[in-house]
């Protein structure tokens, strides 16, 4: 092709684009015009502001001290304590458990530098604010066929308690997508982690574990789905049935790790993922008394259901302690609200994790005192129970 021939295909090729551009602007502002004309939106745009005229109890502050007993930290071997501390102070936190102090996420994988983070996080801790922080180790569970793993597990908890760390925390990568040598899913109950449950035990600290997702996420993604809009907005969260098991398969193979150990103490992160079916989680509960949960992330489930969560908290009192998972100051205060007061219709602060308002159940001082801090102070001996009187 000589060169005035390829200038003259290059300004066709680029004449058609630039018209193809126009074709697309027009048609999208015609599009949006004959939208907003109709009163045609996307369902995450719908933000109606209620006329419902009731009493609303704003609360910023817990009603007596707490123990967030599910946090995470990844930073915290270079964090800054003090800042954090005064919004704990503000929000009336007297102990915050960081359940990522070995880094997982960032260094997954890599067990010596995960324990090099643990390390840096315990002692960032123990130099700044040693009573007001409890930090848990995280073990790499990939190389679960390896001759030494169990061997090196049980060293590696062994060290972490050494140090100070106050419990294990599992992810939800097991049961979901880890795999052995032969690329095979692990489900939660493997025999090949006993030793670990097995170790906790013999120290006597808590396993906190996480275990699936929230149900709808394992459903369809279609108009029935009550998490729509978070399968759009977070489409990676979801776990459709050709690539992961169903949330009944994960479930039970908690069910049967909890009944299989049952001297290590269990905490059930985000109620089990049961907090929209209480009555199924109330009969594990009673069958399984090594096992506790906490309610991170799931208080809108919680909220939606104000007397039927009230009873449970009544019935298992002993048993939940608070968790807010993901921190954000802010944010805390719905969960007090709904804890604490009676308040009707109240908005969540994240839309994709429900389409519904909140009620609050008005829980008793005694119950309140056992989810804020009792039940928390009964699992980890290292808090100082001065910090709640």
């Amino acid at each position: 092709m000589t060169l005035k021939g390829f200038v003259k295909t290059i300004t066709y090729i680029t004449g058609i684009f630039i018209v193809f551009l126009i074709f697309s602007g027009i048609s999208y502002m015609i599009i949006d015009f004959l939208n907003k004309k109709n009163n045609v939106m996307d369902i995450g745009e719908y933000s109606p502001t209620s006329t419902l005229v009731v009493s609303e109890t704003p609360t910023y502050k817990s009603k007596f001290p707490f123990i967030d007993v599910h946090s995470h930290h990844w930073d915290m071997p270079v964090k800054d304590l003090s800042k954090i501390v005064k919004e704990m102070d503000s929000l009336n936190m007297g102990y915050m458990i960081n359940l990522s102090g070995s880094g997982f996420g960032v260094f997954s994988g890599k067990q010596k530098l995960m324990d090099i983070n643990l390390t840096k996080s315990l002692q960032n801790v123990k130099e700044n604010y040693p009573n007001r922080f409890g930090v848990f180790l995280n073990l790499d569970l990939n190389k679960i066929d390896d001759v030494d793993f169990k061997e090196n597990n049980i060293k590696y908890i062994e060290d972490a308690v050494s140090q100070g760390a106050i419990g294990l925390k599992i992810y939800k990568n097991l049961g979901l997508n880890l795999r052995d040598s032969r690329n095979i899913r692990v489900p939660v109950d493997d025999d090949r982690l006993s030793h670990i449950w097995e170790t906790c035990a013999k120290f006597n600290i808590p396993v906190l574990i996480h275990s699936g997702e929230p149900k709808a996420f394992f459903d369809p993604v279609n108009k029935y789905n009550e998490r729509w809009l978070h399968a759009r907005e977070k489409p990676n969260s979801f776990r459709p049935s050709d690539k992961y098991p169903s949330f009944n398969q994960v479930m039970y193979e908690q069910y049967q790790l909890f009944k299989k150990h049952s001297k290590t103490t269990f905490i059930n992160a985000h109620f089990g993922w049961y907090g929209n079916d209480l009555a199924k989680l109330s009969k594990q509960l009673t069958e399984l008394p090594n096992v506790y949960v906490e309610f991170g992330a799931i208080i809108n489930e919680l909220g939606r259901q104000p007397n039927t969560a009230r009873r449970f908290f009544e019935d298992y009192q002993d048993r939940i302690l608070f968790g807010k998972d993901i921190y954000k100051m802010d944010e805390y205060y719905i969960y007090f609200q709904v804890l604490e007061t009676d308040d009707e219709y109240i908005e969540y602060y994240r839309k994709r994790h429900g389409l519904w308002r909140l009620y609050g159940m008005n829980l008793s001082d005694e119950i309140l005192k056992k989810v804020y801090f009792e039940n928390a102070l009964k699992l980890f001996s290292n808090i100082d129970p001065n910090l709640f009187k």
